[in-house]
């Protein structure tokens, strides 16, 4: 009894070292109301077209992250929207997603793994959701 008595008060100490703070709360859900007005802007003027599992991964020419929400921009006319399980936001602030796909095409379920540029030190990882088809 004696030895669980203290194991019980550390695993105490540290899961209440994992809440967070009231400060913190406010900015997270700062960012998240960021993120999601921002990815309002990109997706203003289209409508989604189609749900798919997979997307040519050859298609897109530009990536950006909106939280746990990726963007696969292939013109102005149209986009790929994908939600991930989180992991990935690194992207945002200019880290690159690589996947590892089949025949050319990125799926859901689909890991991708964060790295930041010229140290290629991971920063994340996400398993990819569905894409969705929007078009003008």
């Amino acid at each position: 009894m004696r030895i669980l008595v203290p194991t019980l008060a550390v695993a105490a100490v540290a899961l209440t070292g994992c809440t967070m703070t009231p400060a913190e709360t406010a900015r997270a859900q700062a960012a998240a109301e960021a993120d999601r007005a921002a990815l309002g802007q990109q997706l203003a003027g289209l409508h989604a077209v189609k749900t798919d599992d997979c997307m040519d991964n050859f298609q897109s020419s530009s990536l950006k992250a909106y939280g746990s929400t990726l963007i696969y921009r292939v013109s102005g006319n149209l986009i790929y929207v994908n939600d991930t399980t989180g992991g990935c936001e690194g992207i945002a602030r200019g880290d690159y997603l690589v996947t590892k796909s089949n025949f050319g095409r990125v799926c859901r379920g689909d890991i991708g793994r964060t790295f930041t540029p010229g140290s290629h030190v991971p920063t994340g990882s996400c398993a990819l959701g569905s894409f969705t088809t929007y078009r003008k």
